[in-house]
C-alpha cells in the first residue's frame, strides 16, 4: 500500500482474531517506531511490549474494562521519558516534548501494523498507576498510550470525519 492507501485503510479495531504476530512484522513495526520524529532528535519516549496473557488481562483492568485489549496477542505500552527531553529543553521538554515524542512514535507503530496488513486501537483511557505496575514502568516515565496489535476481528463501519471546511481555518 502506498501512504494514503494505509490511512485510509486504518481503522480502531476493537476486535482481534487468536493469529499471532509474526515476529518480522513485530521488528518492522518497533524499527517504524524508532524512525519517528522527536523533538531534538532526543526521542523522549520508551516502548514495552506485553505479550504474556496474564498482563493483557491486567491491562483491561487498567483500561477501565476495555476487553478487546486481551484479544489482541501483543500491547505496546508508549511511554513518556520526561528526563530525555529535559536534557535541552527543561520545563518545555518535560511537560510537552516528551509526550509528543511517544504518541507520534505510537502513530508510526499504528501506521507501520496497518500498512503490514494488522489491526490497532489507540487506548489512552487508562488508570496510569494500575499499567505501571502491571508493566514495570518506573516511576520517572509517564504512560502515554496503549496500542493493541494483532489480526482484525470483526470489522467496524468506517467512521465519519470532520469536514476539512469545519476544521481548517484559515488565518
Amino acid at each position: 500500500m502506498d501512504f494514503f492507501e494505509v490511512v485510509n485503510a486504518r481503522q480502531s479495531m476493537r476486535s482481534f482474531s487468536d493469529t499471532p504476530v509474526e515476529a518480522e512484522k513485530l521488528h518492522k513495526i518497533l524499527k517504524t517506531a524508532n524512525a519517528a520524529p522527536s523533538a531534538g532528535n532526543l526521542q523522549g519516549y520508551e516502548i514495552y511490549l506485553v505479550t504474556k496473557a496474564e498482563q493483557r488481562v491486567a491491562l483491561v483492568k487498567a483500561a477501565l474494562g476495555q476487553e478487546f485489549i486481551v484479544e489482541a496477542p501483543l500491547v505496546l505500552v508508549f511511554c513518556a521519558n520526561p528526563a530525555r527531553s529535559a536534557v535541552w529543553y527543561k520545563e518545555r521538554g518535560i511537560r510537552l516534548y516528551s509526550v509528543q515524542d511517544a504518541t507520534i512514535a505510537c502513530t508510526y507503530a499504528m501506521l507501520a501494523a496497518a500498512a503490514l496488513g494488522l489491526a490497532t486501537v489507540w487506548v489512552g483511557a487508562f488508570e496510569e498507576e494500575p499499567v505501571r505496575q502491571v508493566v514495570g514502568i518506573p516511576p520517572e516515565l509517564v504512560p502515554v498510550a496503549m496500542l493493541p496489535i494483532g489480526y482484525a476481528g470483526k470489522k467496524p463501519k468506517k467512521t465519519p470525519r470532520r469536514e476539512l471546511g469545519d476544521l481548517v481555518h484559515e488565518v
